[in-house]
Formats: C-alpha cells, sequence, structure tokens
C-alpha cells in the first residue's frame, strides 16, 4: 500500500544518459533516447512504485546554452523543475572535474535549498573502479551533496541503491498517479516522440534538431483495435525536406518503419502510420510554432 510520494528532478548536460535512466527507472521506454544532444524538449514524469512509497522522476531537457526559443524553453523547464521537489539527482558522467554546465546547475540546486543527490553515471565505461574516487572528490567540493550513488543506467547498476536512497525524501500522503500509470504522457504525446527519436537516430548534423513531429490523426478502429495515425514532421528548410523523405522516399520509408515498430510495441496493437513533410522555417524561433507544437 502507497503511504508515501516524492517528486524528483533528474538534471544535467545534455547526453549524460538522463532518459536511459528515467526508463531503466520505469522498466518501459517512455522517453526518447539517441546520442545527439538536446533529444529530450520536454519535462517528462516517470512514475515507480516502490514499496510503500511512490516516486515521480521528471526527465528534463539537458542544461545547455540556448541559441533558440525553443533552447530558452528547455532551459526554462530546467530551471522550473528544480524548483518545488522534494529531492534533485544531478546526473553526471565519470570524469573528474566539474564543468561549466554542472557548475551552473549546483548554484541552482544550492539556490533553491533541495537535498541533492550525485548520481554518476555511465560506470560501465571505467576500466578500473578506483577512477570514480578522483570525480567523487571534485564534486564533493564544488557542492555538499547528500549521498554520491555511482550507477550505469544502461546496464541497471546502482538503481536499487538510488530507490533506496531517494525513499528518504518521501512525503507521507497519498498515491499521487493511480497503479499501472508510468508516465504522465498521453500517448499522442509518446507517438510523435517516438517518431522524432527515429529522425535523431536516422538524420545528421542539422537535420534532425529542426524537425517537430504533430499527430494529426489517432484513431483505434472499433473492430479489430487497430490504430490509425497520421503525422507531420515540420522542418525548417526546404532542402531538409528532401533529406528527410530521401532518394525515392527510401529515407522516409526507413523512418516511418522504426517508428512504426516502436509504436505497436508500445501500444500492443498493430499501427498503421503514414508520415508527411512539411516545411516551417525558423520555426524554432517563432512563439506561435511554439506553442503548437507543445513547447510552451
Amino acid at each position: 500500500m502507497i503511504t508515501k510520494s516524492a517528486m524528483v528532478t533528474i538534471a544535467g548536460r545534455p547526453n549524460v544518459g538522463k532518459s536511459t535512466l528515467t526508463n531503466t527507472l520505469v522498466g518501459e521506454k517512455i522517453a526518447i533516447v539517441s546520442n545527439k544532444p538536446q533529444t529530450t524538449r520536454n519535462r517528462i514524469c516517470a512514475v515507480v512504485n516502490h514499496e510503500d512509497t511512490q516516486i515521480v522522476f521528471m526527465d528534463t531537457p539537458g542544461f545547455h546554452k540556448a541559441r533558440t526559443k525553443l533552447g530558452e524553453y528547455m532551459d526554462n523547464v530546467v530551471h522550473e523543475s528544480i524548483a518545488d521537489v522534494d529531492a534533485v539527482m544531478l546526473l553526471v558522467e565519470p570524469i573528474p572535474s566539474v564543468g561549466t554546465q554542472e557548475q551552473l546547475l549546483i548554484r541552482q540546486i544550492q539556490a533553491s535549498k533541495i537535498p541533492a543527490i550525485l548520481v554518476i553515471n555511465k560506470i560501465d565505461t571505467l576500466e578500473n573502479k578506483e577512477a570514480l574516487f578522483p570525480v567523487i572528490a571534485a564534486y564533493s567540493q564544488a557542492c555538499d551533496f547528500a549521498a554520491i550513488i555511482p550507477i550505469s543506467a544502461k546496464r541497471k547498476e546502482g538503481i536499487a541503491e538510488l530507490l533506496t536512497e531517494v525513499r528518504k525524501y518521501a512525503q507521507e500522503g497519498p498515491q499521487l498517479f493511480p497503479d499501472g500509470m508510468i508516465t504522465d504522457q498521453p500517448e499522442r504525446q509518446i507517438m510523435a516522440e517516438i517518431i522524432r527519436e527515429k529522425l535523431l537516430w536516422c538524420l545528421d548534423r542539422e537535420v534532425p534538431h529542426g524537425t517537430a513531429v504533430e499527430i494529426e490523426t489517432f484513431s483505434e478502429r472499433e473492430d479489430s483495435g487497430i490504430i490509425d495515425l497520421e503525422a507531420v514532421v515540420y522542418c525548417e528548410k526546404a532542402s531538409h525536406k528532401g533529406i528527410i523523405i530521401g532518394k525515392h522516399g527510401d529515407m522516409l520509408k526507413r523512418i516511418s518503419t522504426m517508428a512504426r515498430e516502436d509504436c505497436e510495441r508500445f501500444m500492443g496493437t498493430k499501427v498503421y502510420l503514414r508520415i508527411f513533410v512539411k516545411v516551417r522555417e525558423g520555426w524554432r524561433n517563432q512563439g506561435r510554432y511554439l506553442r503548437n507544437f507543445g513547447y510552451e
């Protein structure tokens, strides 16, 4: 029986593994993952029931120097997510120095006076675990962390210890989300994010960062449970549209097939997916388009 709950923010620079950790904690893919920075654009809630405690982890965009209005929005999401929570997890890589982005995040955490846990990810990349000592020393000098926990989100190492630590900050009260609910994201949004993930996987350079996905049709057939999904990929340049579609439509077919397979895995049923590509020049710096795409 759930008698306590905790709200915990996962913060860090791009590509430290925040979304991989989020998926590992939940045990299902709810946050998209790629090796490109700025993959996550919105705050994503992941709900984990652990013994008598419901923990709501908030996966946030990678904290970076914003160059567009979209980037400013993403950094604001991080700022707001560090306030009014029970604890903050600063996720870092096992590098024995505190980077500029980490320093800025530490200042925000200290100003908020919220308990902070240092989570050192990717320990599976270390040949010798003694290499963690200088990492711990560097961050201990920068901030008085309540706990320091090394993990590998990819290999699920240290996750039990992390959950045990986080439970210490739970407050007495009813659970915030019903049983069986693992995220606050609507299915429509998850489908859009899955498609955007495949764009990040398949496309190079600036092209995938200038894309947004909007689901225009999401309907379930009464007789079979099959889901009909129509999506529009918006890009910033006509030349980018050509790259996304590819020669003879090959790239778009590849993206559609990969996305459909993931959508079917998540929904547990067959999905018919159609993707269209449209150009919206400079949408990342235009407020009305940002609002239309849910970045508000």
